[in-house]
Formats: structure tokens, sequence, C-alpha cells
């Protein structure tokens, strides 16, 4: 008779695995892509993992395993000037919820997420209920929860939820003294799990047309406004000399709007533009520094990105970054929109190869060794366990 090895017998012995569905903004940035590789991973440990959205979460395809995708038709009636989205999207959860015997809905974003989610719970009143576990990421409370208009209805999701959690200190902090919670917030950072490349530094290099010695100077957003891109051109068209590299950046929205500003800088050489790549890590392990320049941040998942592959960056000091990256070691931190001081630290990194080294490899030993997938993961499985349990 065949006899189960100790390791067979102890994951049998382990925790029940839980039925867990996500909602996110399927779009990419740093919610988007947190939320469907924290689903991924959850589902490589084991746990049934339900998306709900109206379209499929970024990088998700139809070949993950353990993870399913439940999507919200949203209808335009003549009678609402405006099509809603919330409603249809409570109404999903709680069918999912039902059919599926959700233990935790996570959603990401207070608006209109974790609105939805309470809604989705008071409709099973009577019925097994999940629990809602709402992720802040950002400009859900920081921006949303300055308006009157929406501060109320935050307020409200975040003291009816089972459990709050912020991607940052600064975050959380920021959270509770603009909608004056009574309720604890979780910390639990923002982590990387990344794919393998899958074309080499070099073809990458060639592809964007960089010469020997020519540096790569790497950005990656979603171009909204607070990214301040106006800022991240002024300070590349200080860089000197001008021929010592090229910025290189992959946006998630169009591009288009900033064309006029490029060319008015004179910079049309020096700057590179990708829209909604895929495969990151293709550039990541290509690029040699990176240049973040926003006015504010809850994490800079981009950021951590490049760190994990060894990549110091020059960024504005500003709301969680420092959480992430220690200026003087594994980069440099400026104030924020100073594109002078922006330009200056890119030249002092692009003219000392040694320092840059030093500060990439101090920045990938961070990134792995706090903010990978092995470390943060489980924190959320705690929090699940901990909330199914009452806590």
């Amino acid at each position: 008779m065949a006899v189960a090895s100790p390791s067979a017998r102890a994951r049998r012995r382990g925790p029940k695995p839980l039925a867990i569905g996500i909602t996110c903004y399927p779009s990419v940035g740093g919610s988007g892509v947190l939320a469907s590789t924290l689903g991924w991973e959850l589902a490589q440990r084991g746990h049934q993992v339900h998306f709900i959205s109206y379209e499929r979460p970024f990088r998700m395809t139809e070949a993950w395993t353990g993870v399913q995708f439940h999507q919200v038709a949203i209808n335009d009636y003549g009678l609402f000037k405006y099509p809603d989205y919330t409603l249809p999207l409570s109404v999903k959860m709680a069918e999912v919820s039902r059919q599926c015997r959700l233990d935790v809905l996570h959603v990401h974003y207070a608006v209109p997420h974790a609105t939805a989610a309470i809604l989705a719970r008071s409709m099973l009143d009577g019925e097994r209920q999940p629990k809602v576990v709402t992720t802040l990421h950002g400009t859900d409370t920081t921006l949303l929860g300055r308006d009157t208009g929406y501060a109320p209805a935050i307020r409200h999701a975040l003291e009816k939820s089972d459990a709050v959690t912020a991607v940052s200190a600064w975050l959380r902090d920021e959270t509770m003294e603009l909608l004056q919670l009574r309720r604890p917030i979780d910390v639990i950072h923002n982590f990387f799990a990344p794919r393998k490349p899958r074309r080499s530094r070099e073809e990458v290099r060639r592809e964007l047309g960089l010469r020997d010695g020519e540096a790569m100077v790497l950005h990656l957003s979603n171009l909204r406004p607070v990214k301040r891109v106006d800022l991240l051109l002024d300070a590349a068209a200080r860089v000197r000399p001008r021929e010592a590299f090229k910025l290189v950046i992959l946006a998630g929205a169009d591009f288009t709007p900033f064309v006029d500003h490029v060319r008015r800088l004179g910079i049309e050489d020096r700057v590179v533009v990708r829209e909604k790549v895929n495969d990151i890590e293709d550039y990541l392990q290509a690029a040699d520094l990176g240049l973040f320049s926003s006015e504010t941040e809850s994490f800079c998942l981009s950021l951590l990105e490049a760190m994990w592959f060894g990549c110091p960056s020059v960024s504005t000091q500003v709301g969680g970054i420092p959480e992430v990256m220690t200026s003087g070691r594994e980069g440099l931190l400026v104030p924020p929109g100073d594109a002078v001081a922006l330009a200056r630290g890119v030249e002092t990194l692009l003219q000392d190869a040694p320092l840059r080294k030093r500060m990439g490899r101090a920045a990938q030993r961070r990134a792995r060794g706090i903010f990978s997938a092995d470390v943060i993961v489980p924190q959320y499985e705690a929090l699940y366990r901990r909330v199914c349990a009452g806590g």
C-alpha cells in the first residue's frame, strides 16, 4: 500500500482552500496589475478565484487554472443620463457569491467596488454572506475622499467592510485623517511576481534603436495627471549630455496628448514610446535607470518593477514611495515638481556607472526580500482567514 509523504499529509491537514471573489478595474494600472497577479498567486496556492468585472483583467488569460471570470453586463437605458455600473456589479457579485459559495469578496478601490460589495452582501440577507475586504490604492480616497459627493459613500463602505487594507502606511494615515474613520486599516504592501522575459536585453535595445554606450531611462505609467508626464519630459530635456540616453515610455494610455510637448522641447530623437505593452519584463531587464515624476503616489508599483530587475531609479519623494525605495541606497529621491532636480539625479547615475550598479543591486535585494509574492500573498491569506473566523 502506498504511503503518502509527510509533505502530502501536511497539505491535506492544511487549512481549507477559500473561494475568493476579486473585483478590480481591469485596465492597465497598479491596482489592476496587483489584483490580477494576486488572483493568480492565490489560485496557485489552491484557492478558487473568481474575477467579477466588466472586462477580463489585464494580463489574465483563459488558461489560468483555478480562476474564473464573470462578466458584468452594463446596459445603457434611456431612462439614465449615464450608464450605471454599481448596481449591475452588485447584482453580479451577489449572484456569484450565491452560486460559488464565496467566502470573501475582495474589492480593489472603494468607488464603486466597495459600495457594490456592501450592497451585494445585503442582498444575501438570510443566506451565506461573504466577508468583504476592501483594498485602497490611492485616488479612491486621496482624490474622491475630498469630494463631498463621494466622501460619505466611501466612508460608509469602508466602515461596513469586514477588513480594509492600504498599500502603504502613508495611504493608511491619509485615509484615516481625511475620512475620520473609526476602524483600523491593515497595511499590506504591493508585490511583484515577474514573468520570464521573452527577448534578450540586446534584442530589446536593438528594437528601441539604442546605440552602444547609450543608456535606457525607463518610465512606466498610465499617464494620468498625477504622474506629471509634462514634468517627466521637461526633466528629460534638461539632461546633459543629451546623447547619453533615450527615455523609453511604456504608456498604459494614449500618448498623443503629449506629442506636441515633446516637439516643443526638441527631444523627438530622445523619446521612444510603446503603448499598452503586455510583456513589460522584456523592457525592465533592458533598462539602466528608472525615472518617475509623480506629484502623489500611494506606492508606485512601476518603481518596484524596475527595482526587481536591478534597475535603480530617480523619483519624486512623495506619498508611499519612501516605503518602497530608500534614497541614497536603492536610488535617488528628489523634491516633487522639480524638473531640474530630476535631471541632475539622472545625470548623477548616468555618469557614475559603479554607483548605479551598487544601487541596482541594493534595489533588487530589497524588492525580492520585502515585496515578493512569497512575502505578501500569505499576508492576504491570513487576513481572509481572520475575517472568516470573525476577527
